[in-house]
Parts: C-alpha cells; structure tokens; sequence
C-alpha cells in the first residue's frame, strides 16, 4: 500500500531535512525512531537484525547488525561516518587552541559559518584528556608491580604499595611530582605508620623510574595490643562457620601468623604424631607444633575442596577470607553482647600466644623460638603485656623437689625456684 514503509527497505529520505539540522542520528534518537537498513558488506544482502550498539567516546552510538545469511556482524556505516566527525571535530578545535607567550590561551576561528558551543567542546576534550592520563598511570602502576615481582618483593609487599600508590594519584597525586605527592600524603586522615608505609611505596616508584626526592619524616607511633581471654576465642571458634573456626584453632594452638596458616597444605600435617611443619614468611624461621586431638579432629571434618590447600580456595585472597571472618565475629558480638569479641583479629591470636607462652615459662627465648622471630626485640613485648595481664594475680601454688627429677618436672610445668629449705628445692607458680 501506498505510505507504508517496509521494515527491511528504508527509503532514503527517511529523515527530515529539520532531524539532520538537529543532528539526531537513527541510533542516537528516540527509541521508536526508524534507522536505514544497511546492506551486509559481505553478501550484499539486507536481511539484517539490529544487534546492540556499540558507545564510542563522547556519547556517539554505532548500531550494530547481524547478516542472517552469512551471519556476518557489522556496524552500521553512517553511525560510524558520524562518530569519526566527531573525533575529528574536536581534533580541529584542539588545534586551534592557541598559546601565547604569557602562557594564555587564545581561541580563533575563522570563515564562522554556524554557532558552536566552544566551552562545551573544551570541556568534553580536557575530560578526555584526563582519561587518557587515567589510563597511563594505570599502566604505570601496572610497570611497578611487575618491577617489583622481578626485584624479589613479595606479594603482599607488592599488593600492599601498588594500592597504595593508586590510592594517592585518586586524591590529586602526580607521581612525577615529589612535591604533589608529599601535599597528598600529609592530607591523608591515617596514622602515621601508613603515612610511613606511603612514603616506602613512592621511594620504591623512584627507584623504578630513576627519580630521587627528599623523603618526609613518618615513625609509627606504636601501641601495646589487645589481648583476650582464652574463654572469648573459644567462644569464637565454636560459634564461626567450621571453616573459620578450624583456622583460628590453628592460630591459637601454634600462635603463627594468618599467611602461614592461610598457606598450609594437607601434607604439613602428619596425622600420625599430631605435628604441623610451618612454612615460614617474613623471615622468618621454621617451626613444628604439636597438636591437639580437637585440632585433628576438626581438621578431618573440613573437605578437602582446595587441592593441595586447607583454607587456601583458589583465587580467593587472603584479604577476603579476612572480610568473612569480620562479618561472623561482628554478628557473634551482637548476639553475645560482648563488644571484646569486635578487637579480636587474626594477629591477636599471635598476640595471646606470645602472652600465655612467656607467662608459663618465662623464657623469652623459648618465646622467640615458638613465635619464629629472628630479632628479640620484637618478642620483649610479651613480657610487658604478661607482667600488665597477670599483675594483680597474688596467689601461688608452692611445690616441694626432693630428687632432681621431680626438679625438671615442675621448672618444665613453669614452676619458678625460690630456695633451697632442709635439703629440699622449693618452687613456686601464679594460680
């Protein structure tokens, strides 16, 4: 019939004079708007199916479609004809942006033939250049992580400054500029020690690029941790999801840090003595434990879902096993009305261990062996959290050596030897 318009031929002057003046494209206009139907550059034919758009920069669409006898996708040529206009037209309006001596920038046009939004334009291209110094300092970060994985940090090192770094060039930091990024740093809300670990993270950039820069002065301010009651981790271990419960078994009894666990496989554990080899990180040395049966026996529980691992599920990082435990303790804490619960984290398990260790045996030495330190100036902390803990403990429990055996027996069960009384050795230790 005469007027109708078939869906699979558009006529050509489909659009009005008045539509192009306005520079509404078919793929950019309103949805019941008609679009000419291109034909398939490979078989000619027009048999074609709209199949999604395509967003080039500056908001400019391009129509996809779908050959139904080659099966050929293509984009739709007058869309792409347009979006070109486009970027060269902003190409033309930056190379009339002109600079004068002074530094002030001066915009000519010549032969005027229509009205252009001159400032809009600008803006649209100083947003396209920010992307575009977005993206190279995204490979820049990129450069630095891989530079560090050949230099021999290791991987929470690299995690660590790499979000660090990026944290900073979001908050206005030139990682070019040294200047730009001590003005950032010191306007950061943290802590000192993260201030300090940012100023570590940008001399290892420097290194990388070949640049030098004056260093600003962060110390951490160190504080003295929080240590529970073993009643307040049992009551975690039993109310956590098995999972997280069995790892912070294993924190508690061993005292290890949350990598080493996090890192252990079945074949550390020898089922047959109740022992776990510790693959050490930091530096730090290697250890062996014994176990308990209740360890042992949630251990056989668990399913053996991650390979080789125990807690380690592929691709899933430490930092979100972390995030789990958080929400479930969080949850405990509400349920118990216990806010204590909220401060117990993965290290404070370390903590509790280095406190009840130094408290049973007094020897700092053992405690440094047990915890894998290399330095004792970081295990000296426990016998100052120990004598804080158990400082108004007053009552003891006296014992009596005849033999020297009966002498190793209580210095191995902690008892401290105060004096000899009638030929016989008397030992004491807190309730």
């Amino acid at each position: 019939m005469a007027g109708q318009t078939n869906e699979t031929i558009a006529p050509e002057g489909i659009f009005s004079k008045a539509d192009l003046c306005n520079d509404k494209s078919p793929s950019s206009g309103d949805e019941g708007a008609s679009h000419p139907i291109p034909s398939c550059p490979k078989c000619g034919n027009k048999r074609v199916w709209r199949d999604g758009l395509r967003f080039q920069m500056f908001g400019e669409k391009i129509q996809r479609w779908l050959c139904r006898d080659c099966e050929l996708r293509f984009s739709d040529p007058e869309d792409a004809r347009r979006a070109k206009e486009a970027v060269e037209t902003v190409e033309m309006i930056e190379s009339k942006v002109l600079r004068s001596k002074d530094g002030i920038v001066n915009t000519h046009q010549v032969c005027v033939t229509e009205t252009k939004n001159l400032v809009a334009e600008q803006q649209t291209t100083e947003v396209l250049r920010r992307n575009e110094t977005s993206e190279i300092v995204k490979g820049k970060l990129v450069e630095f992580a891989f530079w560090m994985k050949k230099e021999g940090y290791r991987d929470a090192t690299i995690l660590g400054r790499s979000k660090l770094l990026r944290i900073l060039t979001r908050r206005e930091a030139d990682l070019y500029d040294p200047e730009s990024v001590k003005r950032a740093i010191s306007k950061q809300p943290w802590c000192e020690g993260r201030k300090a670990n940012a100023v570590d993270a940008y001399s290892s950039f420097l290194k990388m690029v070949g640049g030098t820069w004056s260093p600003p002065k962060y110390t951490g301010i160190p504080k003295l941790p929080f240590v529970p009651k073993e009643t307040e981790i049992d009551q975690l271990v039993a109310a956590c999801s098995h999972r997280i419960g069995t790892f912070l078994q294993l924190l508690k009894e061993t005292g290890i840090r949350c990598g080493e666990a996090w890192q252990t496989q079945w074949d550390d554990f020898d089922f047959e003595t109740n022992t776990v080899r510790i693959t050490p990180e930091k530096n730090s040395n290697p250890r062996i434990f014994k176990v308990s049966h209740k360890l042992i026996g949630m251990l056989h529980q668990l399913p053996r879902n991650y390979g080789k691992y125990v807690f380690a599920k592929p691709k899933m990082p430490l930092d979100n096993f972390r995030d789990n435990y958080a929400d479930q303790r969080a949850r405990i804490a509400e349920k118990v009305q216990n806010p204590r619960l909220s401060k117990i984290m993965f290290k404070t398990m370390r903590t509790w261990k280095g406190t009840m260790e130094y408290h049973r045996t007094k020897d700092v030495l053992y405690v440094m062996q047990v915890l894998g330190h290399k330095n004792i100036k970081n295990t000296l902390i426990y016998i100052q959290l120990e004598e804080a803990l158990f400082a108004d403990q007053t009552d003891f429990i006296s014992k009596v050596a005849k033999t020297e055996a009966e002498a190793c027996v209580l210095i191995d069960a902690g008892f401290d030897f105060v004096c000899d009384f009638d030929g016989h050795k008397l030992f004491k230790k807190r309730k």
